[in-house]
Order: C-alpha cells, then structure tokens, then sequence
C-alpha cells in the first residue's frame, strides 16, 4: 500500500490556494519527497506530516518551479539536524542545477555538514529497491534534458493459504513465515512441505505512477499500463492544445486519454493553471475518463492492488 499526499499542486507560479509541485508519498516508514517547489517546507509543516524520515528526494525535472523549494528546506535541515542522510535522485542536468542552487549560495556548506547530502544522478530503471517494493525512473519528453517519470509498485506475491496450512500440520510461527518466504519446513513428525503447498497464486501489488511535466503520452504509456493511481499533469485544457505542446505540457483532455488506454485505475491531475476554473479542467477529463480527480493542495490517498480511496481529514 502507497500513500500519496499533494503538497503543491499549481503549475509554473503558486496561486492563493495552490502551492507549487511537491508531493510526499508514504511505504510503510518510508517517505519519499518528489519535487520541491519554492514553499515546500511550509506545506509540509501545514500538513502535518513534519521531516522525520524524509531521506530520499526526487526530481522529476530541473526547472525552478519544481527545485526552487530545495534551498529553504536544507537551510532548515542544517539549523535543526532532523536529518543525518539525505538523498536526492535526479537526471544529470537537474543535479547540476541542484549542485548550483545548495552549494552556490551556500546555502549548505560542500563535505561533511549537519547534514550528509549526497546527490546521485540516476537513468531509466530500477533506482531504489525496498524490502516489498521498488521505484523505477522512465524518461519523458518536456523541455531541456534528463527528464524523469517514476514508478513506485510493490513486489508480486503469493498469499499465505492458512487452512492448506492447517490441514498439513503446520503450527503457527516460525515454520509459517519460513513457508511464506519461500523456504521448506520440516515437522516434527519428519514431514517435509513446500511452498507450493501453502501458497496461492501469484498476486500483483499496488503500482502508482507520478509524472512530473510532459508534453508527449505515446513514449510512456507503457509505464503507465494498469497502474492503479496515475499522478499527472493537466497544464492547458483542449482550446489551448497548441500552447500545450509548444511548452511541451499536456491538456485535461490528453491526460484522461492515456488514463484511459492505459487501462488506469484512477487518474488524479495535478500542475494547474491559474488561467482555469477546476471544474472545467475536470469536466474535460471526466468526459473521457469519469475516474477523475482534480487534486488540491493537502489532498491524500491511500493507493492499494485494484482500490484507490481518498483520506479525509
């Protein structure tokens, strides 16, 4: 199971209600911050989520309203030393903006400092592996170089079978979880059972996908195939489709589009312009796909395998 918290949720400017991109999502005790636009640190005070834990950013791209955020936080960090390790994964070129807006202004001192930053350049693929999960990184298709999509799916699993379990003998406790693990247990009467005894059919864990700025859907529809949360921007609305792709961002309606022949289960929309009413964003994405929501500033999910349900406050 994913959490998805939207912490900012405006495109390219903050507006009185939207903050600019940034958005927290939550494993188990792991976080991961994706993007960190100017005013992060205050949205996440807002929320209520606080900085523990919060050792591994991503960046979905370099341009300032997705990294300015980065500064007045690890100033924070090295004042209060919440954190000890802090890791930021991003393409190169976004790295190199990074580099140049932390220690060009030093705003963080280079080396060894109240807080160890270690920024890694990372390509298409797998780029963080948990215990029951991974984050894979894909490229898209927006202005300027290195610009990455992130998939977060939990690991396929067999579900534990307990009444195969219980006609076969097996106690609960250690000889379960060696059985659940993939290992043969031994009873006490010299019985040997497998696995494959107690186990059920593979099952497919919750997949999200978080796409920063893009201005192209055919290059990664693939990656979105049957995810159950897609995060995405919808920047222009159809009437400005043109203005859309010379900026190379997406419309309501292009978004819904690829929801849709992904074979998505909910399509949450975020990156909004000031220039729109909400509901006429979410009328043109709703008209193809209905599974449509608009996100706000301090919206919450829960993301499990096949259910995606809002977390009220």
């Amino acid at each position: 199971m994913f959490e998805f918290v939207f912490l900012g949720t405006s495109a390219s400017a903050p507006s009185v209600h939207r903050g600019l991109s940034a958005h927290i999502i939550k494993h188990n005790e792991m976080r991961f911050l994706v993007d960190c636009g100017e005013g992060t640190q205050r949205q996440i005070l807002r929320s209520g989520l606080g900085f523990k834990r919060l050792n591994h950013i991503l960046v979905t791209h370099g341009h300032l309203d997705h990294i300015l955020g980065l500064a007045g936080l690890f100033s924070t960090f090295t004042r209060w030393e919440t954190l000890e390790d802090i890791e930021i994964m991003a393409g190169k070129w976004t790295l190199e903006r990074i580099d140049a807006l932390l220690y060009g202004v030093r705003v963080i001192p280079k080396g060894k400092g109240p807080v160890n930053v270690s920024l890694r350049a990372v390509q298409p693929g797998v780029i963080f592996e948990g215990d029951d999960f991974e984050v894979r990184a894909f490229a898209v298709s927006h202005r300027g170089p290195d610009c990455l999509g992130f998939v977060f799916e939990e690991h396929a699993r067999r579900p534990f079978l307990p009444e195969k379990a219980e006609a076969l003998g097996v106690p609960p406790g250690p000889l379960r979880r060696d059985l659940v693990n993939g290992r043969a247990v031994t009873l006490e009467n010299g019985t040997v059972v497998q696995p494959d005894q107690v186990l059920g059919d593979e099952v497919k864990g919750a997949k999200l996908v978080h796409i920063g700025d893009t201005g192209r859907t055919d290059d990664i529809l693939e990656h979105c195939r049957d995810a159950d949360a897609l995060v995405i921007e919808a920047t222009y609305l159809e009437e400005e489709r043109e203005m859309a792709r010379e900026f190379a961002h997406l419309t309501a309606r292009q978004s819904a589009e690829l929801a849709r022949e992904a074979g998505v289960g909910k399509l949450l929309l975020t990156h909004i312009s000031r220039r729109y009413r909400e509901g006429d964003v979410l009328a043109e994405a709703q008209a193809v796909f209905p599974n449509t929501h608009v996100a706000r500033d301090f919206d919450a999910f829960q993301i499990k395998r096949g259910e995606v349900a809002k977390i009220e406050n």
